[in-house]
């Protein structure tokens, strides 16, 4: 079976203190389990972070973005 690969690697995203971001990746493989990270910490859903994930398309949606989610 082929290794799981990005076919669109994740892009840097600006926004403005206090509005939402959208970071989107695209796997090669649908129903891939994707794990969002920020250093060695890994992001779980809260009013924070929205995780989505729709066949081969992972999002992540940061709300009320501070200069710390950089």
């Amino acid at each position: 079976e082929k290794p799981v690969v990005f076919k669109q690697e994740l892009q840097n995203e600006e926004a403005k203190e206090g509005k939402q971001v959208r970071l989107t990746c695209e796997l090669s493989k649908p129903g891939t389990l994707v794990k969002w990270m920020k250093g060695d910490t890994v992001l779980c859903a809260s009013e924070k972070y929205e995780l989505k994930q729709h066949g081969t398309v992972a999002e992540l949606i940061i709300r009320d973005v501070k200069s710390v989610d950089a």
